[in-house]
């Protein structure tokens, strides 16, 4: 199984995960506010994640974690 986390406490909501995701299953939580004020990014289906990392690559802050077949 392939896990992807978020130290949500320092993301800043740009979206660019989102929009990198190849199956699209990145969202900003628009129901939260992280310490920073903004609404941070989260995985809504875990287990159709590849690890394909798009969204580690893209992020700016270093705020996800991909791990392959763990």
């Amino acid at each position: 199984m392939n896990k992807v986390t978020f130290r949500t406490e320092l993301c800043k909501g740009c979206g660019l995960c989102v929009d990198a995701c190849p199956k699209k299953i990145l969202a900003l939580n628009t129901d939260v506010l992280n310490e920073k004020g903004y609404h941070p990014a989260g995985i809504t289906d875990q287990d159709k994640c590849i690890a394909c990392a798009m969204c580690a690559m893209m992020c700016p802050d270093v705020v996800i974690k991909v791990e392959k077949n763990i």
